[in-house]
């Protein structure tokens, strides 16, 4: 009688559904030695950040660290997706799109870099607006947005 029971509250239990977020994005603008700060210090980092920002001949692209998790059974490959928007050309804004297969982190976040640079950097200009995206196959997981997304 007791197995019966426990099997039948085994069934009845609703199974955890598959999930995952987006927990932090850091746009960091990069020199051009691919450098996006001095001396490991947040301070330091900042100041550099605003240098950059205020000298755009001193910039060589922009990259995108990005803390992600998933739990849950994995049945399709993971992806991040990265899509930004720029100052408009002609009528329209300019947009690109970044992807990249990742592997599953376990219980604690993971992070991965995503970069726009050089010559797709040059002929991007500034990056006005950005949305990254956790997905599992075609299933959205999570995301995070800039403000003028």
């Amino acid at each position: 009688m007791k197995i019966f029971f426990l099997g039948f509250l085994l069934i009845a239990l609703p199974a955890s559904a598959a999930t995952g977020q987006v927990m932090k994005v850091l746009p960091h603008l990069l020199d051009t030695n691919g450098v996006h700060t001095l001396k490991p210090s947040l301070y330091e980092r900042d100041a550099y950040q605003a240098f950059l920002r205020q000298h755009p001949d001193k910039r060589s692209g922009i990259r995108f660290d990005i803390e992600w998790k998933k739990s849950g059974p994995l049945f399709d490959p993971l992806k991040l997706r990265l899509e930004l928007r720029g100052i408009a050309a002609g009528d329209l804004p300019r947009e690109a799109t970044i992807e990249e297969p990742v592997k599953r982190s376990g219980l604690l976040g993971r992070w991965t870099s995503l970069a726009l640079t050089g010559e797709d950097y040059n002929r991007f200009g500034e990056v006005t607006a950005w949305r990254v995206t956790l997905w599992e196959g075609d299933q959205l997981l999570g995301e995070q947005k800039s403000f003028l997304w």
